[in-house]
């Protein structure tokens, strides 16, 4: 498997980013092997939260929440997908599939031999992180979903992703800071939309983020469907402690919590809240607010 290495360089000086970057080995399912990148901050004896991001994001999106998790007496683990962040990015879309991506954060988890996890999750990490839980329920001590899903391709997703699948696929320059920007309530600055650039010096290190939106299942006969449902019968039985914190502006996941708090058990008798002045990117508008969510979660439910 071919891949691109960001250059350090592009990260310098970040806007709120100042941590350690740490780097695990992952088999590429090819014979080969990718270097993925991953944040841990926090007490090492600590029990883990798993922050994990979405399209076209990177582990930049949870800057201003982490600071907020650790002062909670917290340990953050935010890894950067596989073609994103400063994790290795393959450079042929067809590199890139939903069972790989869950494949490769699996091997995360057990190289770090993560236990007790809170899943934090959004967008595509709600995609990945939802089928890990579902495929390791012992390792998992708790969720919250924040503006995600796990679809099976049995509903139309909607005519906001129908929009963003189709611009994704146009646009001839893949616009990630302003893309992040225009699913924000707030104005984003230079500098953070420079940090949500910084991963790709050029269109060639976005094509991971390009064929993200063509792994989304919206058939019943997607290659992920099977696997999805699979994922679903588990969670219809999870009765751990299990949080929707959605936004309140946000088109294409609108709805979504409602699903999960009718067919998880561990919703029953949960603080479910609905950020408000959130969009898409709700840890860019209300960052700080989720992690106070995610503490007050974690302390109701020890």
């Amino acid at each position: 498997m071919e891949t691109l290495r960001t250059p350090d360089e592009c990260f310098n000086g970040l806007t709120g980013y100042n941590f350690k970057p740490n780097y695990l080995q992952l088999a590429d399912s090819e014979g080969g092997e990718l270097r993925v990148h991953y944040l841990d901050e926090g007490p090492a004896d600590a029990d883990p939260i798993l922050l994990l991001h979405g399209e076209p994001s990177w582990s930049y999106l949870y800057r201003t929440m982490i600071p907020v998790l650790l002062a909670a007496g917290h340990r953050v683990i935010a890894p950067d997908l596989v073609g994103f962040g400063r994790s290795d990015k393959p450079t042929q879309r067809s590199d890139y599939t939903y069972q790989r991506h869950v494949d490769w954060m699996q091997s995360v988890l057990d190289q770090l031999e993560l236990k007790n996890i809170t899943l934090v999750c959004q967008d595509w990490g709600g995609l990945i992180g939802l089928r890990l839980l579902a495929e390791n329920p012992d390792r998992f001590s708790r969720a919250v979903a924040a503006n995600t899903m796990l679809p099976t391709g049995d509903m139309d997703p909607g005519e906001a992703f129908s929009q963003w699948r189709k611009f994704s696929q146009e646009v001839p320059e893949f616009p990630v800071g302003n893309i992040i920007n225009g699913a924000t309530t707030t104005e984003l600055s230079a500098e953070v939309i420079k940090g949500y650039d910084a991963p790709y010096p050029d269109e060639s290190y976005k094509e991971g983020a390009r064929q993200f939106p063509l792994l989304v299942p919206i058939t019943p006969d997607d290659p992920a469907a099977v696997p999805n449902r699979a994922a679903w019968e588990v969670l219809k039985q999870w009765d751990k402690p299990f949080l929707t914190a959605f936004s309140d502006s946000d088109p294409v996941t609108a709805g979504g919590d409602a699903i999960m708090q009718k067919l998880i058990p561990g919703c029953t008798g949960q603080a479910h809240t609905t950020i408000v002045n959130g969009g898409h990117f709700l840890q860019e508008d209300q960052g700080e607010k989720l992690a106070a969510v995610v503490v007050e979660f974690i302390t109701a439910n020890s």
